[in-house]
């Protein structure tokens, strides 16, 4: 990567970082925290909480990232990273899970992602863009095992509340990010053609990656729905819940450099395809082991393969869209791409607690199971950009060739 790559790609990931920390300090003690407000005692209600995110910034992903096509990346990410802080002081003010709910609905309309991938994409190579989009990937892996592991004590010392206060300065912090470290964006020319929405919806080669973004984080937030009871019910308190999540994502790590050396040598869809397949298994595990009350060790184990499959498939996907999307509507194919993703957030948080409330943990897992293969089966198929399919040489004079 040049120079101007590394920042780009690290300014991005701190945007990434600081953005979702605010977001995953609450997700670990988020079911359990919210029973002391009024209304807490329905898990429904708690779930559509957790999901309601997700719902807003499905309405607004896609318009924003066709915004930034034509107006900038840093103006929508600025603009969406305000949004997001107020969102983040209104849940911080709430008494009620409604409040809540409100709160969180305004958070999700501060919709980033797209306009945040696609400046990375603008400001990289074909040939190092997953790469960067790995590095963005490894720091929200990063911050997610920070806020797991600092969540809890900081629940019990400051509550859900202080929590969300929190989130409000970092998201200022991810303001200070894009206007003072992030290089320039590519210049903007009116005589070229903009991204269309229906054009993206349309586009053969994007649609699986669209439904497999859905489906990975509608898994995720039904897991967080039972997880923590889970280790609760193990005899693990929530304040020492980090002692499994923390192991768990860093071992998790360990396998992701192998992205980039398969993306090199043509071996990025086995490795994607695989990634889907230890998702399914992972839910199937969860959803045997969990009618048995497995202990703090089993738990942690497939929690550890979960992180692989995630973090893979976290970093691979954004990757694949950006390169097979048109230049020109790279913001639109990403905004429709973190709409299915904020989807998911939503199905994920209410699927889950509804599922939790009628059938316990299994109805939990047996209906993400039933996500994750169904996502095999259709994404089998799934094309890869040729670039992709090609292993990049890089002479020690800095060139890059493809063979």
């Amino acid at each position: 990567m040049t120079a101007d790559e590394r920042r780009a790609s690290l300014s991005m990931a701190a945007v990434f970082a600081l953005r979702m920390l605010g977001l995953f300090l609450v997700l670990p003690v988020f079911m359990l925290e919210a029973h002391h407000y009024r209304g807490g005692s329905n898990p429904a209600l708690i779930g559509l909480a957790m999901g309601i995110y997700g719902l807003t910034q499905a309405v607004l992903q896609a318009p924003l990232g066709l915004a930034s096509d034509r107006i900038g990346r840093k103006k929508v990410i600025v603009l969406g990273l305000i949004v997001f802080a107020v969102g983040s002081v209104i849940a911080a003010s709430a008494s009620s899970v409604h409040g809540l709910i409100a709160g969180r609905a305004i958070q999700g309309a501060g919709a980033v992602s797209a306009a945040v991938t696609a400046l990375l994409a603008d400001l990289t190579r074909d040939q190092v863009r997953t790469k960067g989009m790995a590095l963005v990937g490894v720091s929200i892996g990063f911050t997610f095992a920070l806020s797991l592991m600092i969540a809890p004590p900081l629940a019990g010392w400051i509550g859900l509340s202080g929590l969300f206060v929190l989130t409000a300065l970092l998201a200022v912090g991810g303001i200070a990010a894009v206007l003072l470290w992030t290089p320039p964006e590519p210049a903007r020319h009116a005589d070229v053609p903009r991204g269309r929405i229906a054009e993206v919806w349309r586009h053969p080669a994007l649609w699986r990656l669209h439904l497999g973004v859905l489906v990975l984080h509608s898994v995720q937030m039904s897991m967080w729905v039972v997880v923590p009871g889970l280790l609760l019910a193990a005899g693990m308190p929530q304040p020492a819940q980090w002692h499994v999540y923390l192991p768990a994502v860093l071992a998790s790590f360990v396998l992701l450099g192998g992205l980039f050396s398969a993306e090199r040598h043509g071996h990025l869809l086995a490795v994607w395809r695989g990634a889907i397949a230890l998702l399914a298994l992972v839910q199937l595990a969860f959803l045997l082991a969990a009618p048995r009350a497995p202990g703090v060790w089993t738990v942690g184990v497939i929690l550890a393969f979960f992180f692989v499959a995630f973090n893979i498939l976290e970093a691979s996907q954004p990757s694949l869209v950006s390169q097979l999307a048109p230049a020109h509507s790279r913001g639109a194919a990403l905004g429709v791409y973190n709409t299915m993703q904020s989807i998911g957030l939503f199905v994920g948080g209410a699927l889950g607690g509804w599922a939790f409330k009628e059938a316990g943990a299994a109805g939990v897992f047996g209906a993400t199971t039933v996500l994750a293969a169904l996502w095999l089966v259709i994404g089998w198929a799934q094309p890869v950009p040729a670039s992709s399919d090609r292993a990049v040489v890089e002479p020690k004079d800095g060139s890059v060739t493809a063979q």
